[in-house]
């Protein structure tokens, strides 16, 4: 599945390298040159994953990453750190910072995709392709589809979204602001209760299985998935 991915690189070549062979994998990347633009994209719409320099003119990356860090909007977004510094002590302070890797250049495009890979489908795994499956249902970003044992299920591209969010993260509370924000993106201006209705969606498309049960909801908090049964919360 593409990413969106945030690189700030202030050379030039490189910027332009890195960009075209993320564009290669299917990525879709917007670039900034130093920090302080790349705080301002930031602000206008939130990255799956920002690849990051460590030395940029003006503000540092690593003063760019603890900022991230420190805010409560941005402190999840995966960040991979690219640098030419490869002593141990920069890597430990570029991970200690809050990186959730860290790439000596020179480095191979094949490794850099491989990377962010591997760090999306730990840190974002809703912004993979990996298919994923969970009492007994199954979804594949790759074809769209979801099914219940051999038995298709029709989502609605919402319903597909918001279910590969919940499926990807499952057992944790999501309140209604969080789930604007991850499925439709925290610059959309639309109501929190529209996720009510796409959550009832959801669940009457999941009642010819009786998977419905599986999205619950925690009165004053959210919904979350589950598998767990006695789980303390009102399915509605």
């Amino acid at each position: 599945m593409p990413a969106n991915i945030l690189l700030v690189e202030d050379e030039p070549a490189i910027q332009e390298l890195i960009a075209a062979n993320l564009a290669r994998a299917g990525h879709h990347v917007v670039r900034a040159s130093d920090a302080e633009t790349a705080q301002r994209l930031v602000r206008e719409a939130l990255p799956d994953l920002v690849l990051l320099d460590w030395m940029l003119p003006g503000m540092s990356g690593i003063e760019f990453a603890r900022r991230l860090r420190a805010e409560e909007r941005t402190k999840t977004i995966p960040i991979i750190m690219l640098t030419a510094r490869g002593e141990e002590q920069d890597k430990v302070s570029g991970l200690e910072t809050g990186a959730d890797d860290y790439i000596t250049k020179p480095f191979s495009p094949r490794e850099l995709v491989a990377r962010i890979k591997a760090v999306l489908r730990r840190r974002a795994p809703q912004a993979t392709e990996d298919p994923v499956s969970m009492g007994g249902l199954t979804l594949d970003p790759a074809t769209h589809r979801v099914s219940a044992g051999e038995q298709p299920l029709n989502l609605g591209p919402t319903e597909f979204r918001l279910l590969h969010f919940l499926m990807t993260h499952p057992e944790r509370v999501h309140s209604r602001a969080q789930l604007l924000d991850q499925v439709w993106g925290d610059h959309v201006f639309v109501e929190e209760r529209t996720v009510d209705v796409h959550i009832r969606r959801l669940r009457c498309s999941l009642e010819p299985t009786g998977h419905e049960s599986l999205i619950q909801t925690v009165r004053g908090s959210g919904y979350r998935l589950s598998v767990q049964q006695d789980a303390p919360a009102t399915v509605r």
